[in-house]
């Protein structure tokens, strides 16, 4: 039988044992481990090398969005799915560009994730029936168009990290975060940091 290898995410206590109580109802689902921040989100991630990540959007002021590259650059990479209260579709779509590949809102049914753990791990695509709907009813935003890196900078520009600050934190130069930033700027049409956190909290990369 397949054993899936799942890391729980949530900074709730409560939230991470109901996981781990629902999920050791299928057999093939096996809790590796858990992470209350994203800090220990990193290192779990990196020691223990899960099949699955269940995941929230928001650990305390934090948004989890910034750490999915991270997740996603392991070999082989681990399927996410995302597990939230938020039902914005902007949170969504940062979410699925990002390179999720479930999203499932916490007032749903319990056994909508145990749906979604299955078909992220078939391979698959899920995401929750009503938001799914909104998704493609509504028109993309702006920071749709952005790319994997810019949405990287925008969220550390928003956090309030300076240029050299976010050019050490991603290995690349200050010269191409400066690229980066103008071209945020273009794309998203506003010239203040104030702007791009706004857009950066309408896409999804910010709580």
């Amino acid at each position: 039988m397949t054993i899936w290898r799942i890391l729980l995410a949530d900074d709730h206590l409560v939230v991470r044992a109901g996981l781990r109580a629902l999920l050791a109802t299928d057999p093939r689902c096996r809790v590796v481990g858990e992470a209350a921040g994203l800090d220990e989100l990193r290192a779990v991630a990196a020691r223990r090398r899960p099949d699955l990540v269940v995941l929230d959007l928001s650990f305390g002021g934090d948004s989890a969005l910034p750490v999915l590259p991270e997740l996603l650059a392991a070999e082989p990479p681990p399927r996410i799915v995302v597990l939230t209260m938020h039902d914005d579709v902007s949170f969504a779509r940062g979410a699925f560009a990002g390179g999720v590949h479930g999203y499932v809102l916490k007032e749903a049914a319990a056994d909508e994730l145990l749906r979604a753990v299955e078909t992220v791990m078939a391979g698959s695509v899920y995401v929750d029936a009503e938001l799914g709907a909104r998704l493609a009813r509504d028109r993309p935003a702006a920071g749709d168009a952005l790319s994997p890196r810019e949405r990287d900078v925008l969220a550390l520009l928003a956090d309030g990290h300076t240029n050299a600050e976010i050019a050490q934190r991603l290995s690349i130069s200050l010269r191409t975060v400066e690229t980066h930033r103008a071209n945020l700027r273009t794309r998203l049409g506003t010239t203040s940091r104030a702007g791009l956190v706004a857009a950066a909290r309408r896409i999804g990369l910010l709580p």
